[in-house]
């Protein structure tokens, strides 16, 4: 079966908490001020019902591989949501199923209205921020938005025209 791209449901919540905190753990990022530390890991389809907000799964065969959402976070600009909970498992990783997952999104945020997305990351994500780059995220100076996640040292904004 080919890989599909879909809402988030209740059941996926485990499996997507568990690839969030793998990759911190594989690439030895800092847990606290981060997505791994935030009580809202453990219930993103419990997160992803706000008004606004928006979170997809990549799945095959029944197994979760990633997701990437959409949330307007408090303190963006007008227009303005932030890329959120991008994460794929390792073995997924170099497929191109993260671009697919990611243009998935851009479309999604579009069709609710927003014109910029903006996201944190760290550069030990090599590889993802190059990624943010190819796909038209530009480097910002400081944090936008009260994420909470104090510990991401990379900010990227993108228009979406």
């Amino acid at each position: 079966m080919p890989v599909t791209i879909r809402n988030i449901e209740t059941k996926d919540n485990a499996a997507l908490a568990k690839i969030v905190r793998d990759t911190f753990d594989e690439f030895d990022i800092p847990k606290v001020g981060t997505v791994y530390s935030d009580p809202e890991t453990d219930r993103l389809y419990d997160l992803f019902q706000f008004p606004g907000s928006a979170y997809f799964v990549a799945e095959e065969d029944g197994v979760v591989l990633g997701g990437c959402g959409m949330f307007p976070t408090e303190g963006l600009p007008k227009g303005c949501a932030e890329l959120v909970k991008y994460y794929l498992s390792a073995d997924a990783r170099g497929k191109g199923l993260g671009r697919a997952l990611m243009e998935h999104t851009f479309a999604a945020a579009k069709q609710y209205g927003y014109t910029q997305l903006y996201l944190e990351s760290f550069p030990d994500f090599a590889k993802a921020v190059t990624m943010y780059e190819k796909a038209g995220f530009k480097h910002l100076d400081k944090a936008l938005g009260n994420s909470g996640h104090f510990a991401c040292t990379v900010w990227m904004l993108k228009d979406l025209q």
